[in-house]
């Protein structure tokens, strides 16, 4: 991959004054703590419209309510914004007509591509790591008190859900390259979505097969999901990668 630190120092620098990504990293981190932590409250108030809402979740108590309300919107949030900011990744080249000006550059198309989703992971880590901390600081201020090691266990569940949630948004990467903007890339991660939850309505059992539906089922119950289950992911991801490799080295300027 011709000239991959080069790629990558500059779609760092994009990253940092993204407005989209500060935006989008802070609505999911930060409203997800205080959604979670509203609910909570409302569970614990007797609101018979939530708990029915929450379905099994609501018969949880302390941090681990807390933790499986957190899990349930972060099960599909953090796929929207993840996807809707890899797709403005991706997209923006066209609509602001920057493509042209990356073909000129002296590195390889792999390389911008590969930098690309370098940087969307290391974002992703970040905000999975910012919602963590939120939602333990969310915990500790409605005073739930010292966390257990079940309740431990669920706040390292919803890191990796939403790094997983990060992962598989990668087809987004390769809409917004197919469609030549943002549009495209927003369109399929809702349609993952919207996937995700009609498998693990309609068939719950096969929902453990599905990389897009596997992280959210096992951050909410660990025995529906085995290791080699959890492992499709990155490999969905690679595999999404490679495709939108592939789209940007057969791009042509002349669309």
């Amino acid at each position: 991959m011709t000239g991959f630190p080069a790629a990558f120092a500059t779609e760092a620098r994009k990253a940092a004054a993204a407005a989209v990504l500060r935006f989008g990293g802070a609505f999911l981190a930060l409203g997800t703590a205080v959604l979670a932590a509203s609910l909570a409250a409302a569970v614990r108030a007797g609101d018979e419209q939530i708990v029915a809402k929450l379905g099994p979740a609501a018969a949880a108590t302390g941090w681990e309510l807390l933790a499986a309300i957190a899990t349930q919107v972060v099960g599909a949030g953090a796929l929207l914004a993840f996807g809707v900011t890899l797709a403005w990744s991706f997209g923006r080249e066209f609509t602001d007509g920057t493509v042209n000006g990356l073909f000129a550059l002296p590195v390889s198309r792999t390389a911008l591509v590969a930098a690309k989703l370098v940087v969307h992971l290391i974002w992703t880590i970040a905000v999975a790591t910012l919602l963590t901390l939120l939602l333990l600081g969310a915990g500790l201020a409605t005073g739930l008190g010292p966390i257990g090691a079940g309740a431990a266990g669920a706040l390292a569940r919803l890191f990796v859900l939403a790094v997983c949630s990060g992962l598989i948004a990668t087809p987004a990467a390769w809409a917004a390259t197919l469609g030549r903007g943002p549009l495209p890339g927003v369109a399929v991660a809702v349609a993952l979505i919207v996937t995700a939850q009609v498998t693990v309505v309609a068939a719950p059992a096969g929902g453990s097969w599905l990389p897009i539906s596997a992280p959210a089922l096992w951050a909410l119950d660990p025995a529906a999901v085995n290791g080699f289950q959890l492992l499709l992911v990155p490999a969905f991801a690679l595999a999404w990668a490679a495709a939108a490799a592939a789209a940007w080295r057969r791009l042509q300027l002349d669309r």
